[in-house]
């Protein structure tokens, strides 16, 4: 993974876990409660990323630890973005009991990660067989 100092910050100060496997991702996702998948891409070329690992810890502390947040490492980073079908880096993929919920691509002003977060917060889910 290319790794950068605020990356490595989420993993090392705040205990988020990197997925490098598919398998890693697929078990963390189906657990039980609300998921996020950080999808960082290339913090060299890509301003935004950085900006987004530091939001991120401050998003689940406005949200008082509503979700628990991983880091999808190099090795498994096109499977996921082509498994959730979004595209753009950085990312945030919200989950609930395995269930994709909703999805942030790119940074975004605070009153919009606010809003949106707690709309994907509500937002139910059900199997697509219901």
């Amino acid at each position: 993974m290319t790794s950068h100092p605020l990356i490595d910050r989420l993993t090392s100060e705040f205990g988020f876990p990197r997925l490098a496997t598919e398998a890693d991702r697929d078990a963390f996702i189906g657990a039980p409660g609300v998921h996020v998948l950080f999808i960082p891409g290339d913090p060299v070329r890509n301003l935004e990323t950085t900006d987004v690992a530091v939001i991120l810890p401050e998003l689940r502390q406005a949200f008082q630890q509503a979700f628990d947040c991983a880091v999808v490492d190099d090795a498994i980073e096109a499977a996921t973005r082509e498994a959730v079908a979004v595209y753009k880096t950085p990312s945030l993929i919200f989950f609930r009991d395995g269930m994709q919920i909703g999805a942030l691509p790119r940074v975004r002003d605070w009153s919009d990660y606010m809003a949106r977060i707690a709309q994907i917060l509500a937002a139910r889910t059900q199997p697509l067989d219901a």
